[in-house]
C-alpha cells in the first residue's frame, strides 16, 4: 500500500542535498516540470504529484528517493516520457524526472555500452554506437527513451530475428527502497536483475544505468514496401498471415495500415526491412515477400531497395508526431487467418483519423525467451495507435478504439505493456507464474510499496478482464 505521509505539513524540503531542481506545487514552473516532457498531449489533469525533482546526476537518484522515503511519498520515475498514459504522473508521489540525466560510454574491448535512462535510441545512442560499427536495437521512434523500453521488454529492431532488447542488458545500476544503489547481473542482486527485464513501471527501483550488448551494424539495409487498396486487405492479410513464419529472421516483417504523405487515403502497407550485409543476402531474404499473389494490384511497390537506418526513423517520426493527442491500445494474437484476419479488420479498415495508424507485427517463429519477467508473447502483435489534435473528440475515439479492441478479444492472447493503458483496460502481460515471482520480489524488496507500481483504474491482476 502507499505510504502518504497525513500528519502535519513538513517543512519545505532542503534542496541543498540535489545538484538538480527540486519543483514543489505553487512553484511558477511546477505545472511545466510534471507535464513538459510528456509526449501525449493528451494529459491527465487529475493527478498531480507531491514533487518533481529533474535529476542530473545519480546520487541526486539517491537522494530523492531517500527524500521520498522521508517524507513518505512514492516514487514515480520519468525515462523518455513516451508512455500514453503518462505512467510517470502519479497522485501525491515523487516524480524522479531523468531527462537532464544523459551520460553514454562504449567499451570497445566487451562492446558493452553504458547509457542513462532518458537516452533516446534512435536520436542518441545508434548514431554514437555508429561511430564505432556498432548498433542496438532500440525503439522505433527515434525519440523514445531507452529506460521505459527496456523495463517493459523493449520491441525493438527486428525483435523477430534479433531478440528483445532486454535480452541484451547484462547489467543494471539501480537505487533500491531503501535509498541504496547497487549493480545488479546475473550473479549480484539477480532478483531485481530479473525483475527489471518486464516489469516496466512496476519495477520496484530507479535504474540510473543500462550496460547493454550491442552487434555488429549490418553493413547493407534493404526494404520492400507494397501498397495495397484496402479491398484487398482480407486476401493480403491471409497470405501474410500463412506466409510470414517461413520468411528470414534477419528480416523485420510489418504490415500497416495509414495514409502516407501525398495519398487521400488510407493504404494498406506490407513492409519487410532486411538487416544483412550485402545486396544478395538482402535480395534472398526478401524475396518471400515480393511472392505476394496480389502483387499484380499493389498501388505501388518497392522492392529489395537500399536504405538506412536514419531513412527508416525519419518515417517513424513522421507517423509519430509530436505535440498531438494519442489513444493507443493492442494485443498479442493467435489463431488461424480465418480468425484473425477478421477480427482485425475494423482496426485497419476504418481509421477515425487521417493520422491513425494500425500496425501488424511478426514475431514469428517465436523464439525461447530466457528467464525473466517478460514472458508473454505470441507470433502476431497488433496495436492501433489513434493521433488527433481535438480535445472534444476524446470520447469518440476512445470509443472507435475500444470498439476495434474488443472485435480482437475472440483471438486475443494479451498485451505488451508498451502500448497499454490500464487506467483503461487490462490484459495479461507476463506468464503467470512470472506475475507470482515478481510479486514475491516485490514484497521483498520494496514491503513499504514506496514505488509507485503499474498504473491502473484498480488492483492489477494480470488476467484478461473478460477472464476475471
Amino acid at each position: 500500500m502507499p505510504v502518504i505521509n497525513r500528519g502535519t505539513t513538513p517543512e519545505p524540503p532542503n534542496e541543498n542535498r540535489f545538484s538538480g531542481t527540486l519543483h514543489l506545487p505553487g512553484d511558477e514552473d511546477f505545472e511545466e516540470a510534471v507535464y513538459g516532457r510528456v509526449f501525449n498531449a493528451r494529459r491527465p489533469a487529475d493527478r498531480t504529484p507531491a514533487a518533481v525533482l529533474r535529476a542530473v546526476t545519480e546520487q541526486d537518484v539517491v537522494e530523492g528517493v531517500r527524500l521520498a522515503v522521508e517524507r513518505g511519498w512514492q516514487v514515480a520515475v520519468r525515462s523518455g516520457g513516451h508512455s500514453w498514459a503518462a505512467w510517470s504522473v502519479r497522485r501525491d508521489a515523487l516524480l524522479i524526472d531523468l531527462g537532464g540525466f544523459r551520460e553514454m560510454a562504449y567499451d570497445e574491448a566487451t562492446g558493452i555500452v553504458t547509457a542513462t535512462p532518458s537516452v533516446q535510441g534512435g536520436d542518441e545512442l545508434n548514431p554514437y554506437l555508429g561511430e564505432f560499427g556498432r548498433f542496438f536495437n532500440g525503439g522505433h521512434c527515434p525519440s523514445v527513451g531507452i529506460g521505459g523500453f527496456l523495463l517493459q521488454g523493449g520491441q525493438g529492431w527486428n525483435a523477430r530475428g534479433w531478440g528483445w532488447a532486454a535480452e541484451n542488458i547484462v547489467a543494471i545500476d539501480v537505487v533500491t527502497a531503501d535509498g541504496e544503489l547497487v549493480r545488479a547481473d546475473e550473479t549480484r542482486h539477480s532478483d531485481l536483475f530479473w525483475a527489471a527485464r518486464g516489469a516496466g513501471p512496476g519495477f520496484f527501483g530507479v535504474v540510473t544505468r543500462f550496460h547493454l550488448r550491442t552487434r555488429p551494424l549490418p553493413r547493407h539495409l534493404a526494404h520492400t514496401v507494397h501498397a495495397y487498396p484496402l479491398g484487398l486487405f482480407d486476401e493480403v492479410m491471409t497470405w501474410l498471415h500463412d506466409t510470414h513464419h517461413t520468411v528470414s529472421d534477419l528480416v523485420e516483417i510489418v504490415a500497416l495500415t495509414q495514409t502516407p504523405p501525398g495519398l487521400d487515403g488510407p493504404v494498406l502497407l506490407v513492409t519487410g526491412v532486411s538487416m544483412t550485409d550485402t545486396p544478395q543476402e538482402a535480395a534472398e531474404a526478401l524475396a518471400p515477400l515480393h511472392a505476394n499473389p496480389c502483387a499484380d494490384r499493389a498501388l505501388f511497390r518497392i522492392e529489395a531497395q537500399p536504405t538506412t537506418i536514419a531513412e527508416q526513423l525519419a518515417g517513424q517520426r513522421t507517423a509519430n508526431p509530436e505535440g498531438h493527442r494519442y489513444f493507443v491500445d493492442n494485443a498479442w494474437l493467435t489463431g488461424s487467418a480465418e480468425e484473425v484476419v477478421p477480427a482485425i479488420r475494423k482496426a485497419f479498415t476504418e481509421h477515425p483519423t487521417r493520422q491513425t495508424f494500425t500496425i501488424w507485427f511478426s514475431m514469428a517463429p517465436l523464439r525461447q525467451l530466457p528467464d525473466m519477467a517478460f514472458s508473454l508473447q505470441s507470433e502476431i502483435y497488433c496495436a492501433s495507435y489513434v493521433v488527433y489534435d481535438d480535445a472534444g473528440r476524446d470520447a469518440e475515439l476512445r470509443g472507435w478504439l475500444d470498439e476495434a479492441m474488443a472485435a480482437m478479444q475472440p483471438v486475443t492472447a494479451g498485451q505488451y505493456l508498451g502500448d497499454s493503458d490500464f487506467t483503461v483496460r487490462q490484459l495479461r502481460f507476463m506468464g503467470d507464474e512470472q506475475w507470482r515471482r515478481l510479486n514475491e520480489i516485490r514484497a521483498a524488496r520494496d514491503p513499504k510499496g514506496v514505488f509507485a507500481g503499474h498504473l491502473s483504474a484498480g488492483t492489477v491482476t494480470n488476467t484478461n478482464h473478460w477472464e476475471q
